[in-house]
């Protein structure tokens, strides 16, 4: 299937593993012009290499920066300075009990998380007005709705990364501007897999039955 976007200009922060990586790869079959990014030239070498192993001929390339300060998303920009496409993806998260959660983790979690977002946004969507023509997508998480009791903080920041998303939307109704999120479940990526090593651990449990537990006791609004 054709989806139209053979030399459309993708932006996918966060993008060198798990979703924001098999998003990238997935643009890039489609003929999209793809920039990866993560925070270290070799984890960007990984994906961009990735990607070429996947997708014959695909046509990406990588910047390393950290989207999650103010003068990484300068740098970044830099580099990338126009795009059709902006798929916020990038996202920390860590479990922690709500009494345990410094200022500064909030501060970082709400930089990282959402600011990131509300940054590269900031910058593309003038240009996607001028054309009539551009498409941003916010990689949230069920947690926005079901807010997780272990990682509150994490929750707190997909939720404002929905509220975005809609106030985006319903500022670009009648153009050929569109802004969604997408609420995505636990997903079978690397972060997730840390995630449920260390609980394990922290257990002196298998990771199968952290995994049953989460479903189960934990997490049992999912859908998957």
């Amino acid at each position: 299937m054709d989806f139209g976007l053979k030399g459309k200009r993708v932006v996918v922060s966060g993008s060198t593993a798990g979703i924001g990586l098999a998003i990238a790869a997935a643009l890039a079959a489609e003929g999209a012009q793809v920039v990866v990014n993560g925070r270290t030239e070799a984890r960007v070498t990984a994906a961009r290499n990735s990607i070429r192993q996947r997708v014959k001929d695909a046509d990406v390339r990588g910047i390393a920066a950290d989207l999650g300060t103010a003068q990484g998303v300068a740098i970044f920009l830099e580099q990338a300075p126009g795009a059709d496409i902006l798929v916020n993806n990038l996202g920390i998260f860590e479990p922690k009990p709500f009494l345990e959660i410094p200022d500064s983790d909030w501060l970082r979690f709400f930089e990282v998380n959402v600011l990131s977002g509300v940054r590269l946004s900031r910058h593309y969507l003038p240009d996607m007005l001028r054309k009539n023509w551009g498409r941003m997508i916010f990689i949230s998480s069920e947690s926005a709705q079901h807010i997780p009791a272990e990682m509150v903080h994490y929750g707190m920041t997909k939720t404002a990364q929905v509220a975005i998303a809609r106030g985006l939307a319903e500022s670009v109704a009648g153009t050929g501007v569109t802004v969604n999120s997408i609420l995505v479940g636990p997903t079978a990526s690397e972060g997730v897999g840390d995630f449920v090593e260390g609980m394990a651990k922290q257990q002196g449990v298998t990771k199968a039955e952290i995994e049953k537990q989460f479903f189960s006791t934990v997490r049992p609004s999912s859908l998957l």
